[in-house]
């Protein structure tokens, strides 16, 4: 497939020349930016060179009145789920609560306004992190299985991982069982990407995904990162990973459920239209609240 292979030759190519050969840092934005945007790239050249297809199914109207709270949710959500994932981490003893490590996200500033600044922030940062929703998930997921949701989220997710794997070696981020470490963060990207699919199909935009994938990476990993130190006396990255997973799973699963609810309920509704137009039974009172 045309995008799957611009979208990984690019991007490692370009993490060879700028780390092995520039000898920049894994975490300096001039390595980051280009390579990250390769999925996007490689789907606009797709949809205009090679299939020819355009944009018409892209996702690219903002959709600010009829998405907003779905923008809320991606805005919110993230510092919600790092709240769960310190919460987690506190009830299982690899933490003792302590929000002092937050004083250094901004220097000079105190945690609390260094906090609304990083999430006034977020939205700032939403046009770098389109690149790769743009890419996977209003791409390639829905012309993985015939755009079935389940198999395709998980395709994409696993995709998304892989095409992440180099980072592992030049010092984004240091497991300690390099192994192990990558199938923990495959399995968080995986969960991400449930959670991105979700907001993209229900929002109808693919800015709602970016706005949330920025989020996961600016204040979700961030302040775990951040508050659960990977040095000698934090966790480590691979539990750290774990962690921050669990809350992403449980939420997946969740909107999945509904997902499914939704769609029983929908799927019920022409029944129930026939039955009444048949003379068949009225529809109770207690089942106007059915559609979730």
């Amino acid at each position: 497939m045309a995008f799957l292979a611009l979208s990984f030759a690019g991007t490692w190519l370009w993490l060879w020349v700028a780390h092995g050969v520039l000898g920049l840092s894994a975490l300096n934005p001039l390595l980051q930016l280009p390579g990250f945007c390769m999925p996007g790239i490689a789907a606009w050249v797709v949809r205009h060179w090679v299939t020819r297809e355009g944009f018409a199914d892209a996702g690219l109207r903002p959709r600010l009145r009829a998405a907003w709270p779905y923008y809320l949710a991606a805005w919110l959500g993230p510092l919600a789920l790092a709240a769960v994932t310190m919460a987690l981490a506190a009830v299982l003893g690899v933490w003792h609560p302590d929000l002092s490590p937050l004083d250094e996200l901004v220097p000079g500033v105190a945690r609390w306004p260094a906090l609304l600044v990083l999430m006034l922030v977020v939205p700032l940062l939403t046009p770098l992190y389109w690149g790769e929703e743009f890419g996977w998930t209003s791409y390639l997921r829905p012309r993985l299985f015939g755009g079935r949701v389940l198999p395709s989220v998980v395709a994409t997710g696993v995709i998304w991982a892989v095409w992440h794997y180099p980072l592992a070696f030049i010092g984004y981020t240091e497991f300690e069982n390099v192994a192990l470490g990558l199938l923990v963060w495959t399995v968080s990207f995986l969960c991400q990407e449930a959670v991105l699919a979700w907001l993209y199909l229900r929002s109808g935009t693919v800015w709602a995904a970016s706005l949330a994938h920025a989020g996961n990476n600016m204040v979700l990993f961030l302040l775990t990162g951040q508050l659960l130190s990977e040095g000698a006396d934090g966790p480590g990255a691979i539990a750290t990973t774990l962690l921050t997973t669990v809350p992403v799973a449980v939420l997946a699963g969740w909107l999945a459920w509904l997902s499914r609810r939704r769609a029983r309920a929908l799927n019920a509704a022409p029944a129930r239209r026939v039955l009444q137009g048949a003379g068949g039974p009225a529809r109770h009172q207690g089942q106007e609240g059915c559609i979730g």
